[in-house]
């Protein structure tokens, strides 16, 4: 056989392996945001009872508005890092308009105290996965199990960390954390990853009290995530050419 022949196979196989693994899918079954900074780092440094309390007012301050820094994630998240996947994703309409997906109740579901803790992106429902959430993706996994070959939670949250600093004062930044995982038809974990990055910008902390302000926490969420986001592609693109004989 011709080299010319041979070259012609080999990349009509390429091609028939990678029209292959386009042709699974997979559903992302929920796609939400903690509004609560988790503020493990720095209670040494503040009574836990009365930081908890400013970490709460900052959830519920009209100002401190996370919206645009979740919408903008979720939009690169399928407009971008979706073309990382070694399959398609079902567009979110055939999930969020599944009237079975909408009467599920999960376990560990929102009660309407923490409710206030999470923005839920349109349409879709909050649903916990990992430790003792079994159910929620097999489940999921079977509800979807016609049109997808496996579901995707994803997430983002946010937490301070605490920098360089002698007694009360020290430096302060915000890290952006997303965990992305999925799982096949049988609910079975094919990868989770929790990824992050921290603000590139520096806020005080004084007599250990941090100022709670949302002009100033707001900017070190968005830098944090844009930190986040533009190394995200790169550890996905690596991530994804484990996963596509998973499901």
């Amino acid at each position: 056989m011709k080299k010319s022949s041979i070259w012609i196979a080999t990349l009509c196989l390429m091609v028939a392996f990678s029209i292959q693994a386009q042709t699974k899918k997979v559903a992302v079954v929920t796609f939400f945001a903690n509004k609560v900074i988790d503020c493990q780092d720095i209670l040494a440094n503040r009574a836990v009872e009365n930081l908890a309390k400013d970490v709460l007012r900052l959830r519920d301050n009209p100002d401190f508005n996370l919206t645009p820094i979740f919408e903008k994630y979720h939009d690169t998240f399928f407009n971008d890092y979706a073309k990382a996947f070694p399959f398609a994703l079902v567009p979110e309409g055939e999930v969020t308009s599944n009237a079975k997906y909408h009467e599920f109740v999960p376990d560990y579901g929102k009660t309407s105290y923490d409710a206030q803790n999470f923005l839920v992106y349109h349409g879709y429902k909050y649903i916990y996965d990992g430790f003792m959430g079994k159910r929620n993706e097999v489940e999921m996994a079977k509800l979807f199990s016609d049109i997808a070959d496996g579901v995707m939670f994803v997430s983002i949250d946010f937490a301070f960390e605490r920098g360089i600093g002698f007694g009360g004062t020290s430096t302060l930044k915000v890290r952006a954390f997303t965990r992305i995982s999925l799982y096949n038809k049988n609910g079975e974990k094919v990868f989770a990853i929790k990824e992050s990055e921290r603000c590139s910008n520096t806020m005080m902390m004084v007599g250990g009290i941090p100022v709670l302000d949302p002009k100033d926490i707001l900017p070190s969420c968005d830098s944090a995530m844009n930190e986040l986001m533009g190394d995200l592609r790169k550890r996905l693109d690596k991530i994804a050419k484990k996963a596509a004989d998973k499901l």
